[in-house]
């Protein structure tokens, strides 16, 4: 009982990792995204190709065809940015990765430079979605933000909270 009347209340806030127009999981035309296979979080229909990191952390993962990579926060949170919708097809054309896997990176920090352009004619959807993929273990709280209109590493879109 002590643990939790002096357990802190630990909190991030993620923000856009785009310039676009915030769309909800629900409006991902994927059912993988749109029915929360990969977690819980929001998307954006991206306006420019300067991805960055929506928090500060380490990076995980990075897809060997340059489409996704993968964030671990302070907090624990492991966040994955899917850049387009079947862009693994894409073999990794249209896609400049700026990090390494292991690298520390701060908000709002370009982390891939996609070409909107080329994933717009050659894949299924320009959209990105940004989901934690460990929601599902059930240790934090979501809080979305009300916005459409985003600013990379500037919008906030919504706050965790660890439980």
């Amino acid at each position: 009982m002590l643990n939790k009347i002096f357990k802190k209340t630990k909190e991030e806030t993620l923000h856009a990792h785009v310039d676009g127009q915030l769309i909800s999981l629900e409006e991902v035309p994927d059912p993988v995204f749109n029915q929360k296979m990969m977690g819980e979080g929001i998307a954006i229909k991206p306006e420019n190709g300067i991805i960055v990191a929506p928090t500060d952390g380490k990076i995980i993962q990075l897809a060997e065809t340059k489409h996704a990579f993968g964030i671990r926060t302070d907090m624990g949170q492991e966040i994955l940015v899917h850049i387009g919708l079947e862009t693994v097809a894409l073999n990794g054309e249209g896609f400049n990765v700026l990090v390494e896997v292991g690298d520390k990176v701060k908000k709002g920090q370009p982390i891939v430079e996609a070409d909107i352009d080329f994933i717009q004619k050659n894949a299924a959807s320009t959209v990105i979605p940004m989901v934690v993929t460990n929601s599902s273990e059930g240790k934090y709280d979501f809080a979305f933000k009300e916005v459409t209109d985003t600013k990379a590493g500037k919008t906030e879109v919504l706050t965790t909270t660890l439980k």
